[in-house]
């Protein structure tokens, strides 16, 4: 056992599941050491010097399902297709009545999913909408059993549409909040949208329209301390203006303002069902090394500033922008659970479901987090859903692989998890745009 332990440390064998928890640099590894129930627990003092790692290129090749090729997950759980031939399912968010709803952002669409309780596949698939500029978030106003609306985060605007439980196309046209959210375009599209558990408050996100904001235009000390005074802190300028965000204003997106800054991607997010912190999910900058940054999942807080793009994981100052902020060090706020980097983490959501098919007591109030996959690493991460522990509502800073088995080899894969969502009855339902599948994983222990 010692041996086979040592080895999968380096990355060489997959974990059992019944291994330690993987930290520091071990933690790192790469698809070849995921495994159900693998542990791993990354902190900011395990980060190594820039150049330590290669800058690795890993584009994947999405082909076909091997034969024979299942998706692995714990033991007392099963996996099965609950939805096939859809196109690039993203995001999915539960209505109170039980119906899933599936944003398909290239195809500019809304789905409705319709199943009974307990059953394996969906029964009905409708469009809810259509003609959409790459719809991702998607939210149900007012909070509670019988929404009024159904918001929808295109990639530069808010809309909503009126609804009632059970409704399969909206009720009457679309009604625009927030006509514009950016004032530059490019690079990260996806919006996510969620509201305060009293329904007083909407969130969206908005990440950057670049990696690393390489184009920005230098600022004196002068200026920049004149730029800070009427921005958010840590607020950058030019194209960036109003991105790497998290927003924040009434339902009607009145008072729209800054609700954190320097978060370069926060794809998705959650609130949690106890504390009703607001948390997400971030995609971090590429471009610094296999092994730089971690990609992060954490609670974000009002007034707070992530470091983007000056800075990563606390004081790690970006190279590329070396000297710019020193105002800015240990202003920024640390990230609470910090991942493989280059995972790409996406929708991530919190277990809090009853039903035939609902998972163990010990999974309510963690998180589960869809990994879409590197592509800016030699050593491919990512392409899994991972669950991310708390207690008491507050991340301990580890987290388990919960469902893998999307890698083929070091250069293809067949399936890319984006989005997760708990069904009406308890089992978790897993977007995969790769495979253009929703997987359904129950809980029936033998």
């Amino acid at each position: 056992m010692k041996s086979a332990l040592i080895l999968a440390l380096l990355g060489c064998v997959a974990l059992p599941a019944s291994a330690q928890t993987l930290n520091g640099q071990a933690a790192y590894g790469d698809w070849r050491s995921d495994a159900p129930g693998v542990v791993r627990h990354i902190t900011p003092a395990d980060l190594p010097d820039r150049g330590a790692s290669p800058i690795g290129f890993g584009l994947p090749t999405v082909g076909a399902r091997p034969a024979g090729a299942e998706l692995k997950t714990l033991p007392g759980f099963s996996v099965s297709e609950f939805a096939t031939k859809l196109e690039g399912p993203r995001l999915l968010r539960l209505a109170p009545n039980g119906d899933m709803f599936v944003s398909e952002a290239e195809a500019g669409k809304v789905l409705v999913l319709r199943a009974p309780d307990g059953a394996d596949k969906a029964v009905q698939v409708e469009t809810f909408a259509d003609g959409l500029d790459r719809p991702f978030g998607i939210a149900f106003y007012p909070v509670g059993p019988n929404p009024q609306w159904i918001y929808v985060a295109n990639t530069n605007s808010v809309i909503r549409y009126p609804y009632r439980n059970g409704d399969l196309k909206p009720r009457g046209p679309a009604e625009t909040i927030i006509p514009r959210l950016t004032v530059s375009g490019g690079a990260h599209t996806t919006r996510d949208i969620v509201f305060s558990p009293d329904s007083r408050r909407m969130f969206v996100s908005v990440g950057s329209s670049s990696n690393v904001a390489e184009d920005m235009s230098k600022k004196t000390p002068e200026e920049t301390h004149t730029w800070q005074a009427g921005h958010a802190l840590g607020a950058a300028w030019d194209k960036e203006v109003g991105r790497a965000d998290v927003i924040v204003g009434d339902p009607d997106g009145k008072a729209m303002h800054v609700y954190a800054a320097g978060i370069r991607n926060c794809v998705g997010m959650a609130i949690h069902p106890v504390t009703h912190d607001l948390w997400c999910s971030t995609n971090e900058r590429d471009l610094l090394g296999d092994d730089l940054p971690p990609d992060y999942v954490t609670r974000v807080h009002e007034g707070g500033f992530y470091g983007w793009p000056w800075y990563y994981i606390g004081d790690h100052e970006d190279y590329r922008h070396a000297n710019e902020r020193p105002d800015l060090k240990g202003k920024i706020t640390v990230p609470d659970v910090l991942l493989q980097p280059h995972s790409a983490p996406l929708e991530m959501t919190f277990y809090t479901a009853h039903g035939p098919a609902a998972f163990p007591a010990e999974y309510r109030g963690d998180a589960f987090v869809a990994l879409h996959g590197s592509w800016n690493r030699g050593k491919r991460t990512g392409y899994k859903v991972v669950r991310v522990f708390t207690k008491d509502g507050v991340p301990t800073g580890a987290y388990e692989d919960f469902m893998t088995g999307f890698v083929i080899d070091g250069s293809k894969v067949w399936g890319r998890p984006v989005g997760v969502a708990a069904a009406h009855d308890g089992a978790l339902l897993v977007a995969d745009d790769g495979g253009n599948v929703i997987w359904r994983v129950a809980y029936a222990p033998h």
